[in-house]
């Protein structure tokens, strides 16, 4: 049976939809997927569910969170072996060795139309979406001069006109390792 991970933008974030993992596995159930399990508050969620169309899973558990939350934050989704090739392929690879840089994705809603040159840079937040999958885009966001890092959800969105959620590289990379785990027995 195909795994899956929804990556719920706004939840459990400041100024956002506040809930529990346990509410959200139980919206998953509910909405027909199976073996649901979540990394971390931020609303990571993996799951197995019979090959259908995609849009009317995500309607399904759009609607059972929905009931749990009295609105639908979204989810972006992709198979495990999409995220596991994102692993694969990293390249951050070579910027790995910069001192203090942190690694994001940026997970977009949809394909962009007009695929900008890379990098593409924000000096104020300090951050350089270095390059770009089909769905993804790749930031590495370095310290600025008070000691923060930039976030890059906001730059990517602006940059590429298209809703996104950001997770941290090792983030993504543990969603990996969890789902290969269990995979393996």
């Amino acid at each position: 049976m195909p795994q899956y991970v929804a990556f719920m933008r706004a939840v459990n974030v400041a100024g956002h939809a506040r809930v529990s993992m346990s509410d959200v596995r139980a919206a998953f159930a509910a909405a027909g997927c199976e073996k649901v399990r979540t990394y971390i508050q931020s609303g990571n969620v993996i799951f197995e569910s019979p090959a259908r169309k995609v849009a009317a899973l995500l309607q399904a558990i759009r609607a059972k969170l929905r009931a749990v939350l009295g609105e639908v934050p979204e989810g972006l989704l992709r198979t495990v072996r999409e995220v596991e090739r994102l692993v694969d392929e990293s390249p951050f690879t070579e910027r790995a060795t910069k001192p203090g840089a942190k690694f994001y994705v940026a997970f977009l809603s949809r394909r962009v139309r007009n695929r900008p040159a890379f990098p593409l840079v924000c000096p104020k937040e300090a951050l350089e979406a270095v390059a770009m999958s089909d769905r993804e885009v790749f930031v590495v966001s370095h310290p600025k001069t008070n000691g923060f890092f930039g976030y890059p959800n906001n730059f990517i969105e602006k940059e590429l006109g298209v809703s996104a959620t950001t997770r941290n590289w090792s983030t993504v990379t543990k969603i990996v390792e969890l789902a290969r785990r269990e995979a393996d027995g």
